[in-house]
């Protein structure tokens, strides 16, 4: 299908080096709160995706990560920050920049789509690879990849290559784990929610290269669906979304890093 956003990606360098720290997959220090990082997609001078009534995939993206952060945080569970909590362009390199720098062992960014197609609809969820699942998944990254066209040219200089070399640089466990939130997540929006057929994807995404943070990027409707962008635009609808992701969060955090069980004084 033809779809938006048709620039090619920019890339990591070259001669990138993979940091000690990145060895062992992202978890919480004994003890500590996991962090989990929102990134909701676009914002400021990049629209991202606007809909056939004219809604912005900022706003959406921005309102519902919101809500999120709140049900996280309402579990007492999580810290919880956003890459970006108003509407401010923040170029692809800074979010997962942002996720390393505070600690994050999970990273989540936040999307709607479109297509020239305005009878696709459905929630999808992406994790990382150096080749696409299939067409539409190769064309969705070059799209959010070239978000950074907004960016100065100081975001620009880095060689088309790294599409060859990302799944060298995110490891094997990384990976796995990336994956199984990507099932939770489909699991939890099954049943409820509208999905996109395969909705489990991957491609090429500069915003998950975290070599040591497991991330997805959840696409959740098609602004170019009348029925998608008029859901998106319900509060109702962005917190039964957001339900669905904590619920699933929850489960990935049960599963990944379960808690250890208190000590027993003896006696």
């Amino acid at each position: 299908m033809l779809t938006r956003r048709l620039l090619l990606a920019p890339g990591l360098a070259a001669t990138f080096t993979l940091p000690a720290r990145a060895m062992q997959p992202k978890t919480a220090p004994p003890g500590a709160v996991p962090l989990v990082m929102l990134d909701p997609g676009h914002g400021g001078k990049d629209p991202g995706a606007i809909g056939v009534s004219g809604t912005y995939e900022k706003h959406v993206a921005l309102a519902t990560a919101t809500e999120l952060r709140r049900q996280l945080l309402a579990t007492g569970r999580y810290r919880v920050e956003l890459t970006r909590g108003h509407d401010v362009f923040i170029p692809l390199e800074q979010r997962v920049a942002i996720a390393e720098r505070r600690g994050a062992v999970l990273f989540v960014s936040m999307h709607a789509d479109a297509l020239t197609d305005h009878s696709v609809r459905g929630a999808s969820v992406y994790t990382l690879s150096a080749t696409a699942s299939d067409a539409q998944s190769a064309a969705l990254a070059r799209r959010e990849n070239a978000a950074d066209r907004f960016a100065g040219p100081e975001f620009r200089n880095t060689p088309p290559e790294v599409a060859k070399i990302l799944a060298s640089l995110v490891r094997q466990e990384t990976r796995v784990r990336s994956v199984r939130l990507q099932h939770s997540l489909v699991g939890s929006f099954a049943g409820d929610l509208p999905l996109l057929e395969n909705p489990s994807r991957h491609a090429g995404f500069v915003v998950l290269k975290a070599a040591d943070i497991p991330s997805v990027l959840v696409e959740m409707g098609f602004m170019s669906n009348p029925s998608d962008e008029a859901a998106l635009r319900q509060a109702a609808h962005r917190a039964q979304v957001a339900e669905a992701m904590r619920h699933a969060i929850e489960a990935w955090f049960a599963q990944t890093m379960p808690p250890k069980p208190p000590l027993r004084m003896a006696g």
